[in-house]
C-alpha cells in the first residue's frame, strides 16, 4: 500500500485544517487506517484509526472531541478533520494502513505501510 498526505500548513490557534491521506496499490476497503503525529522533540504518537469500512473509529484522549477520521472507500482515502486546534497540536501527521484495527492502534510497531508526513504548525 501506498500512502500520500496532504493538507497540513500554518493555522493558528481555534482555527480547523483537514488532512487527507491517498491509498494505492492494494485493496483499500481490507485495511483500516490511522493517523499518527510526531511533534518536534517528541516520540510519534497515536491520534486516531478507522475501521477498513469506516463503521468504527477510536481517538486519543488529546483527538476526542475535536478530531474526526473519516474515509471514502470509493476514492482510497481517508481525512483528519481538526478543530480547535491548539499549539501542542504542532506535529508531522502521518497516515498509516493496517489489516488489523487493533493492531493500528495498538502496535505500531507492526505497521508496514506509512504515508510521508505532513507538517501541521498551529500559531498561538
Amino acid at each position: 500500500v501506498q500512502l500520500q498526505v496532504s493538507g497540513g500548513g500554518l493555522v493558528q490557534a481555534g482555527g480547523s485544517l483537514r488532512l487527507s491521506c491517498a491509498a494505492s496499490g492494494r485493496t483499500f476497503d481490507d485495511y483500516a487506517m490511522g493517523w499518527f503525529r510526531q511533534a518536534p522533540g517528541k516520540e510519534r504518537e497515536f491520534v486516531g484509526v478507522i475501521s477498513a469500512r469506516g463503521g468504527s473509529t477510536f481517538y486519543a484522549d488529546s483527538a476526542k472531541g475535536r478530531f474526526t477520521i473519516s474515509r471514502d472507500n470509493a476514492m482510497n482515502t481517508i481525512y483528519l478533520q481538526m478543530n480547535l486546534l491548539k499549539p501542542e497540536d504542532t506535529a508531522v501527521y502521518y497516515c498509516a494502513a493496517h489489516p488489523s484495527l487493533y493492531t493500528l492502534a495498538r502496535d505500531a510497531s507492526q505497521i508496514d505501510y506509512w504515508g510521508q508526513g505532513t507538517l501541521v504548525t498551529v500559531s498561538s
